[in-house]
Protein backbone atom coordinates (compact mmCIF):
# COMPACT_ATOMS: atom_id res chain seq x y z
CA UNK A 1 0.00 0.00 0.00
CA UNK A 2 1.14 3.54 -0.95
CA UNK A 3 -1.62 5.86 -0.11
CA UNK A 4 0.20 7.84 1.76
CA UNK A 5 2.77 8.61 -0.66
CA UNK A 6 4.43 12.20 0.06
CA UNK A 7 2.93 12.89 2.84
CA UNK A 8 5.51 13.66 6.26
CA UNK A 9 4.37 12.08 9.64
CA UNK A 10 5.56 12.68 12.79
CA UNK A 11 5.07 9.85 15.83
CA UNK A 12 6.48 10.33 18.98
CA UNK A 13 7.13 7.68 21.63
CA UNK A 14 7.75 5.61 18.20
CA UNK A 15 10.70 3.90 19.89
CA UNK A 16 8.77 1.28 21.40
CA UNK A 17 5.22 0.10 21.64
CA UNK A 18 1.83 1.26 20.34
CA UNK A 19 4.33 3.96 18.72
CA UNK A 20 6.74 1.33 17.02
CA UNK A 21 3.69 -0.19 15.38
CA UNK A 22 2.29 3.13 13.90
CA UNK A 23 5.56 3.96 12.87
CA UNK A 24 5.93 0.49 11.12
CA UNK A 25 2.53 1.06 9.07
CA UNK A 26 2.81 4.26 8.24
CA UNK A 27 5.90 3.79 6.85
CA UNK A 28 4.65 0.58 5.42
CA UNK A 29 1.99 2.81 3.57
CA UNK A 30 4.37 5.65 2.09
CA UNK A 31 4.88 7.73 4.39
CA UNK A 32 8.46 9.46 5.23
CA UNK A 33 7.93 8.83 9.39
CA UNK A 34 9.98 11.65 11.42
CA UNK A 35 9.59 8.65 15.03
CA UNK A 36 10.96 10.64 18.53
CA UNK A 37 12.77 8.62 21.40
CA UNK A 38 14.19 9.81 24.61
CA UNK A 39 16.27 7.22 26.44
CA UNK A 40 15.57 3.81 23.80
CA UNK A 41 18.26 4.34 21.45
CA UNK A 42 18.80 0.97 20.75
CA UNK A 43 15.05 0.08 19.96
CA UNK A 44 15.22 3.42 17.86
CA UNK A 45 17.95 2.35 15.86
CA UNK A 46 16.14 -1.04 15.41
CA UNK A 47 13.07 -0.21 14.65
CA UNK A 48 14.52 2.52 11.85
CA UNK A 49 16.32 -0.11 10.57
CA UNK A 50 13.71 -2.58 9.90
CA UNK A 51 11.90 -0.14 8.72
CA UNK A 52 14.31 0.93 5.65
CA UNK A 53 14.79 -2.95 5.07
CA UNK A 54 11.35 -3.07 4.74
CA UNK A 55 10.93 -0.36 2.05
CA UNK A 56 10.28 2.58 4.39
CA UNK A 57 11.89 5.86 4.88
CA UNK A 58 11.73 6.99 8.64
CA UNK A 59 14.04 9.33 10.33
CA UNK A 60 14.73 8.68 14.16
CA UNK A 61 15.35 12.01 16.59
CA UNK A 62 16.44 12.04 19.92
CA UNK A 63 13.35 14.89 21.64
CA UNK A 64 12.02 15.04 25.36
CA UNK A 65 8.15 15.86 24.78
CA UNK A 66 8.57 16.85 28.43
CA UNK A 67 10.79 19.69 26.93
CA UNK A 68 9.12 22.51 25.24
CA UNK A 69 12.34 23.67 23.80
CA UNK A 70 13.22 19.83 22.28
CA UNK A 71 9.17 20.20 20.75
CA UNK A 72 10.14 23.38 18.62
CA UNK A 73 13.03 21.95 17.54
CA UNK A 74 11.78 18.68 16.64
CA UNK A 75 9.13 20.55 14.38
CA UNK A 76 11.67 23.00 13.01
CA UNK A 77 13.86 20.14 11.69
CA UNK A 78 11.17 18.46 10.02
CA UNK A 79 10.20 21.10 8.55
CA UNK A 80 14.16 21.60 7.52
CA UNK A 81 14.27 17.84 6.17
CA UNK A 82 11.31 17.19 4.04
CA UNK A 83 9.80 20.79 3.69
CA UNK A 84 6.10 19.74 5.41
CA UNK A 85 4.40 17.95 7.62
CA UNK A 86 1.16 15.92 6.73
CA UNK A 87 0.50 14.19 10.16
CA UNK A 88 1.15 14.48 13.43
CA UNK A 89 0.56 11.20 16.19
CA UNK A 90 1.10 12.26 19.86
CA UNK A 91 1.76 8.84 20.70
CA UNK A 92 4.66 9.88 23.57
CA UNK A 93 3.15 9.30 27.30
CA UNK A 94 4.00 8.14 30.66
CA UNK A 95 1.86 5.70 33.01
CA UNK A 96 2.86 5.67 36.50
CA UNK A 97 0.07 4.27 38.93
CA UNK A 98 0.13 5.86 42.36
CA UNK A 99 -2.06 5.56 45.55
CA UNK A 100 -3.61 8.84 46.70
CA UNK A 101 -1.14 8.85 49.41
CA UNK A 102 1.68 8.93 47.25
CA UNK A 103 0.70 11.36 44.72
CA UNK A 104 2.88 14.56 45.10
CA UNK A 105 3.61 17.82 42.55
CA UNK A 106 6.14 16.07 41.09
CA UNK A 107 4.05 12.88 40.42
CA UNK A 108 1.55 15.15 39.01
CA UNK A 109 3.98 17.22 36.85
CA UNK A 110 6.05 14.46 35.23
CA UNK A 111 2.76 13.32 34.30
CA UNK A 112 0.87 16.43 32.66
CA UNK A 113 4.18 17.74 31.58
CA UNK A 114 4.11 14.68 29.12
CA UNK A 115 0.46 13.61 28.12
CA UNK A 116 -0.92 16.65 27.92
CA UNK A 117 1.26 19.57 27.85
CA UNK A 118 3.53 18.37 25.29
CA UNK A 119 0.71 17.32 22.94
CA UNK A 120 -0.69 20.55 23.22
CA UNK A 121 2.76 22.58 22.30
CA UNK A 122 3.78 19.40 19.47
CA UNK A 123 -0.54 20.42 17.85
CA UNK A 124 0.38 24.54 18.31
CA UNK A 125 3.54 23.96 16.52
CA UNK A 126 1.49 21.31 13.74
CA UNK A 127 -0.68 23.80 13.15
CA UNK A 128 1.50 26.63 12.26
CA UNK A 129 3.27 24.13 9.38
CA UNK A 130 0.38 21.48 8.55
CA UNK A 131 -0.51 21.03 5.21
CA UNK A 132 -3.63 21.05 4.21
CA UNK A 133 -5.52 18.54 4.37
CA UNK A 134 -3.88 17.72 7.91
CA UNK A 135 -4.49 14.97 10.54
CA UNK A 136 -3.70 14.68 14.09
CA UNK A 137 -4.01 11.51 16.25
CA UNK A 138 -3.63 11.72 19.64
CA UNK A 139 -3.10 8.45 21.75
CA UNK A 140 -5.31 8.66 24.48
CA UNK A 141 -6.20 5.63 27.43
CA UNK A 142 -9.29 3.85 28.46
CA UNK A 143 -8.60 5.06 32.29
CA UNK A 144 -9.56 8.03 30.93
CA UNK A 145 -13.11 7.10 31.79
CA UNK A 146 -12.66 3.89 33.62
CA UNK A 147 -10.73 6.19 35.73
CA UNK A 148 -9.30 2.31 37.66
CA UNK A 149 -7.95 3.15 41.42
CA UNK A 150 -4.31 4.30 41.85
CA UNK A 151 -4.96 5.82 38.39
CA UNK A 152 -5.60 9.13 39.18
CA UNK A 153 -3.18 11.25 38.07
CA UNK A 154 -2.80 9.41 34.82
CA UNK A 155 -6.29 9.36 34.26
CA UNK A 156 -6.95 12.46 34.25
CA UNK A 157 -4.17 13.45 32.26
CA UNK A 158 -5.71 11.54 29.54
CA UNK A 159 -8.98 13.53 30.06
CA UNK A 160 -7.47 16.21 29.57
CA UNK A 161 -5.84 15.22 26.03
CA UNK A 162 -9.48 14.16 24.81
CA UNK A 163 -10.55 17.41 25.74
CA UNK A 164 -7.84 19.07 23.98
CA UNK A 165 -8.82 16.98 20.95
CA UNK A 166 -12.45 18.24 21.19
CA UNK A 167 -11.32 21.74 21.32
CA UNK A 168 -8.87 21.66 18.84
CA UNK A 169 -10.83 19.70 15.79
CA UNK A 170 -13.49 22.44 16.23
CA UNK A 171 -10.77 25.05 15.78
CA UNK A 172 -8.50 23.97 13.19
CA UNK A 173 -11.34 22.26 11.45
CA UNK A 174 -11.78 25.23 9.22
CA UNK A 175 -8.23 24.44 7.86
CA UNK A 176 -9.27 21.05 6.88
CA UNK A 177 -6.98 19.21 10.04
CA UNK A 178 -9.15 16.89 11.09
CA UNK A 179 -8.48 15.99 15.35
CA UNK A 180 -9.06 12.71 17.03
CA UNK A 181 -7.83 10.37 19.57
CA UNK A 182 -7.24 6.58 19.77
CA UNK A 183 -8.57 4.91 23.32
CA UNK A 184 -6.73 1.82 23.78
CA UNK A 185 -8.06 -0.36 26.03
CA UNK A 186 -5.40 -3.50 27.46
CA UNK A 187 -2.81 -3.51 25.23
CA UNK A 188 0.32 -5.49 25.11
CA UNK A 189 3.35 -2.69 26.08
CA UNK A 190 5.98 -2.16 28.86
CA UNK A 191 3.18 0.13 30.31
CA UNK A 192 0.55 -2.54 30.71
CA UNK A 193 2.86 -4.73 32.75
CA UNK A 194 4.63 -1.92 34.84
CA UNK A 195 1.66 -1.08 35.90
CA UNK A 196 -1.64 -3.37 36.44
CA UNK A 197 -1.05 -6.95 37.95
CA UNK A 198 -1.13 -10.10 35.32
CA UNK A 199 -4.28 -11.23 38.20
CA UNK A 200 -6.13 -7.85 37.04
CA UNK A 201 -5.01 -7.97 33.16
CA UNK A 202 -6.33 -11.74 33.16
CA UNK A 203 -10.10 -9.90 34.33
CA UNK A 204 -9.88 -7.55 31.88
CA UNK A 205 -9.51 -10.21 29.33
CA UNK A 206 -12.78 -11.90 30.60
CA UNK A 207 -14.60 -8.58 30.38
CA UNK A 208 -13.47 -7.74 26.74
CA UNK A 209 -16.05 -8.98 24.19
CA UNK A 210 -13.12 -10.32 21.77
CA UNK A 211 -11.77 -12.40 24.80
CA UNK A 212 -7.79 -11.42 24.12
CA UNK A 213 -5.22 -8.96 24.94
CA UNK A 214 -4.78 -6.42 22.13
CA UNK A 215 -1.59 -5.32 20.34
CA UNK A 216 0.23 -1.92 19.07
CA UNK A 217 -0.83 -3.66 15.51
CA UNK A 218 -4.40 -3.14 16.62
CA UNK A 219 -4.00 0.17 17.65
CA UNK A 220 -1.65 1.29 14.66
CA UNK A 221 -4.84 0.04 12.32
CA UNK A 222 -7.42 2.14 14.13
CA UNK A 223 -5.44 4.96 13.76
CA UNK A 224 -4.22 4.74 10.02
CA UNK A 225 -7.39 4.79 9.01
CA UNK A 226 -8.17 7.91 10.91
CA UNK A 227 -4.79 9.60 8.92
CA UNK A 228 -6.92 8.27 5.88
CA UNK A 229 -8.69 9.76 3.29
CA UNK A 230 -11.61 7.18 3.99
CA UNK A 231 -11.66 9.28 7.39
CA UNK A 232 -11.49 12.48 6.41
CA UNK A 233 -15.49 13.58 7.55
CA UNK A 234 -14.60 12.30 11.06
CA UNK A 235 -13.20 14.78 13.40
CA UNK A 236 -13.30 15.79 17.48
CA UNK A 237 -13.95 11.61 18.21
CA UNK A 238 -12.06 9.53 20.66
CA UNK A 239 -12.66 6.00 19.01
CA UNK A 240 -12.14 3.46 21.41
CA UNK A 241 -10.10 0.88 20.07
CA UNK A 242 -10.40 -2.36 22.88
CA UNK A 243 -11.73 -5.33 21.94
CA UNK A 244 -15.01 -4.48 23.33
CA UNK A 245 -14.19 -4.78 26.92
CA UNK A 246 -17.11 -3.80 29.71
Amino acid sequence: MAHMSGRVAIVTGASRGIGAAIARRLAADGAVVVGTYVRAEQPAAELARDIEARGGEIEMARADMADPAAIRSLFAQTIDSFGRLDILVNNAGLAEFRPLDRVDAGHYGAIFDVNVRGPLLAMQEAARVMASPGRIVNISSGAAQAAPPGASVYAASKAALDALTRSLAAELGARDITVNAVSPGITQTDMLDANIPLSVQEQMVKTTALGRVGTPEDIADVVAFLLSEDARWITGQIIGANGGLR
